[in-house]
This record gives C-alpha cells, sequence and structure tokens, in this order.
C-alpha cells in the first residue's frame, strides 16, 4: 500500500477543468517527482492533496485513510508538510525564529525536532541567529525545509524548490531533499528540472494536461524514448 495516495484526481478552478483523472503516490523513505510542461497541472496536484483545492472525483488517502474531506488543516495534523515555491521563508526573522514558526500547531516541547533539524542541516545552527533574508538561496530552501520538519510530518510536498536559483544551488538543494528522504519522509516534489529530478527519483509521474502520460521509476523514464523525445530534448 503507497503511503500517500492521490488516486483518480480531477479538479477545476472555475469551470476549467485541471486535473483529469490523474494518480500519483509516494511511500516513506522514497522520493517522487511530478514533472511535465507547463499548464500540465503539477502545481495543482500539489493543492488538492494538500487540501487547497477541492476535487469534483477521486480520493486521497494517507495510510490507508481517506482523507478527501478534510481540511488543510486537518491534514497538516495528521503529518503533511507543503513547502511553496515561493515566500517559503519569513526573511527579517533569524534562522532560529523561521524554526520555530514550523511548530505552530504543536503544544508540546519542540527542542528534540529541533535538534533533528540542525543535525540534518548544520549550516542552520551555525546561523541561527541570522536573518534567514541573508543566506544563500540554498540556504534559504534549507530553512523552509526545516520549518516545514518542525511539525514532524511523514509527507513533505515541494513545489519547484529550485525555481530561480543557479545550477550549482540546485545540487544543493537536491542533496537536501534526498537528506529528507533519507530521514524516513515521503517526498513528493513538483519540478521543472526534469533530468536531474528524474536521476535522483525513486519514481516519476509525467503529466500532459491533466493526465498521467508515463509513470515508472526515475531511471526508466529517463531511458525512456519517448520520454526523452518529447520532455527531455531528445
Amino acid at each position: 500500500m503507497t503511503y500517500l495516495t492521490g488516486k483518480n484526481l480531477f479538479a477545476t478552478y472555475g469551470t476549467v477543468p485541471i486535473l483529469r483523472g490523474c494518480s500519483v503516490g509516494v511511500n516513506r523513505g522514497e522520493l517522487a517527482v511530478i514533472v511535465g510542461p507547463n499548464g500540465a497541472g503539477k502545481s495543482t496536484v500539489m493543492k488538492v492533496l494538500l487540501g487547497l483545492l477541492p476535487i469534483s472525483e477521486g480520493e486521497v488517502l494517507l495510510d490507508g485513510k481517506d482523507i478527501s474531506t478534510l481540511s488543510t488543516q486537518q491534514r497538516i495534523g495528521l503529518g503533511l508538510a507543503f513547502v511553496p515555491q515561493n515566500n517559503n521563508i519569513f526573511p527579517t526573522m533569524s534562522v532560529a525564529e523561521n524554526l520555530e514558526m514550523g511548530a505552530f500547531l504543536r503544544h508540546d516541547d519542540c527542542q528534540a525536532t529541533l535538534d533533528e533539524v540542525y543535525t540534518l542541516f548544520p549550516i542552520l545552527f551555525e546561523k541561527r541567529q541570522q536573518l534567514a533574508g541573508q543566506l544563500s538561496g540554498g540556504q534559504r530552501q534549507q530553512v523552509a525545509f526545516g520549518r516545514a520538519m518542525m511539525t514532524q510530518p511523514t509527507v513533505l510536498l515541494l513545489d519547484e524548490p529550485t525555481a530561480g536559483v543557479s545550477p550549482i544551488v540546485i545540487d544543493e538543494i537536491f542533496a537536501n531533499i534526498l537528506a529528507l528522504k533519507e530521514a524516513n519522509k515521503a517526498v513528493l516534489m513538483v519540478e521543472q528540472n526534469t533530468q536531474q529530478a528524474l536521476s535522483i527519483a525513486d519514481k516519476g509521474f509525467v503529466l500532459v494536461a491533466g493526465k498521467n502520460a508515463h509513470t515508472g521509476t526515475g531511471k526508466a523514464l529517463l531511458n525512456d524514448d519517448e520520454v526523452r523525445r518529447d520532455f527531455l530534448g531528445g
């Protein structure tokens, strides 16, 4: 059984259909990526899984439980965390304050989780008193990942984590994402950097016009002639 599943999802913006029966899923300790052309519905899948956009058909399952009708806050309480593409840190707050903001739903002692974040991303401990807006692009993403970790999630949903950063920072961010996977999180990522994302993914979903065009392991998709021709430039 897949830990997080979006099954046969249909969703619209107003009267415009965006998702037309696509399915995605990810297990704990696994990295799955959603790729495809602009307008394919990739980010809409994230909104549906998190409960930010209702579905007209299909279901969202978490560890076998149907969470399709739950609110976003309820889903976060059950273990989902989301790192958006933009505005994902508080630049005028310190690194430590950003991380503490991630624990807004908790009423227990967060120190153990904070220590876990600092172990996963040691640079954040070194710069914990520095303003997050003064960090490099890769370090700011670590803050965003770390803040999401403060909710003690089992699933991390990442929307375009490498958007707008330099190639050297992309390598750093992907290394951080693999660290999240190794921490036994289920990581589902939307990514425009198709080839590099599939190269580190356990599984991939290629969406076109709101439907699954191709599904398979990252390696299999990279070696698929049709995927290479249509999405990887040959």
